[in-house]
């Protein structure tokens, strides 16, 4: 297996979970695969491509299996460009307010880009027969992971609509290749517009079924839980179940602490948006938000992050940039980070800000 890119920053190498420099994630709209971000729960399997079959049961009309190459020959080819983002994405900010022992320290940079290419999920679905009563699609990944005793592949669902959506794919390549093992060779799922999770790597079966997935990370970890909740205290019917991404802006150049001169500097970040929605204005400053500048911001296109910029002036002495977006149904961001934390760490999308100094 490849090693991994001496750049990333690994915050776990056993399950691998890394992340690039945020300078260097904000360089190319298009994350290359060397550089995109990594969350495993479990050892990374080896599975077989020759042998690999993908099991489509439950609350269908004919259960039926494929082999890589029957999908690829029965079915149109679909490349989509998305976004993937962890729910723990800025996870070490909200560390800051309060302890979230037990989870990775998230920087910013838990999130990346790439053009998926694949086969249309509702496609397969549509050969295999949505029965009655269909209304959510359960997978579950070859890995194996080990909570409380109990070893089972990682798993989520989507709901049937989503499911039958046309960006949602089953997903053999990345970037233009084949998928590399530390993202799901050789089969995974893409979910855009959702949290990373719900895009299941390795994908052995999917399950069309009458309710929610009741894999232990759908119905006991991705949810959010309310901020008085504790990892004692919290019941998993209390938390809610994490889907779409919230909308985000983050600063990615200069970083945290940087000693920068004074006068026109420039700040670059990258902004995301939930659902199907776009990021519709980037706005920040360069004085902990007391005064601000509309940033430049890309076009963008459907599932994808945009990249912005702005021109500023820094004073000499300590400051605070800080970046706030609004997407196209007028939604903006929290001011403070206390006011999202939760226990477990996940969707923070408060105002994102950064120490530096002018000099």
């Amino acid at each position: 297996m490849k090693a991994v890119d001496n750049r990333l920053r690994v915050h776990s190498a056993e399950p691998l979970v890394g992340g690039p420099p945020l300078p260097e994630l904000r360089q190319d709209h298009i994350t290359p695969a060397d550089l995109f971000f990594i969350r495993n729960h479990g050892p990374i399997p080896e599975v077989d491509a020759a042998s690999f079959r993908l099991e489509v049961d439950g609350l269908v009309r004919k259960q039926m299996q494929f082999s890589l190459t029957e999908l690829r020959a029965s079915f149109p080819r679909i490349s989509v460009t998305a976004t993937l983002q962890c729910a723990g994405n800025r996870r070490d900010e909200l560390m800051k307010v309060a302890p979230i022992p037990g989870e990775v320290p998230w920087n910013a940079d838990g999130i990346s880009n790439a053009s998926w290419s694949g086969v249309c999920l509702r496609d397969v679905l549509e050969v295999a027969g949505v029965a009655p009563g269909a209304k959510h699609a359960a997978f579950i990944g070859f890995d194996r992971v080990t909570r409380h005793g109990e070893t089972f592949g990682f798993g989520g669902s989507i709901p049937i609509e989503k499911a039958m959506s046309p960006e949602t794919l089953l997903v053999d390549e990345m970037n233009g290749a084949p998928l590399p093992p530390a993202h799901g060779f050789p089969l995974r799922v893409v979910v855009p517009g959702y949290i990373g999770a719900r895009s299941v790597k390795w994908v052995r079966s999917i399950r069309l079924q009458a309710e929610p997935s009741d894999n232990y990370f759908q119905s006991k970890v991705y949810r959010l839980f309310p901020p008085h909740a504790t990892a004692e205290t919290a019941r998993p019917e209390d938390g809610l179940p994490l889907a779409e991404n919230s909308l985000n802006s983050v600063i990615c150049d200069p970083e945290a602490n940087a000693e920068l001169p004074a006068g026109a500097v420039t700040v670059r970040g990258y902004a995301i948006a939930g659902g199907g929605r776009r990021v519709a204005r980037v706005d920040v400053s360069a004085d902990g938000g007391r005064t601000w500048t509309t940033a430049s911001l890309e076009p963008g296109e459907p599932w994808t992050w945009q990249f912005w910029e702005a021109r500023l002036t820094l004073g000499r002495g300590p400051a605070e940039l800080v970046a706030r977006a609004f997407d196209t149904a007028a939604n903006s961001q929290p001011e403070q980070l206390a006011s999202v934390w939760n226990f477990k760490g996940y969707m923070n999308n408060a105002l994102h800000r950064v120490a530096v100094t002018g000099r």
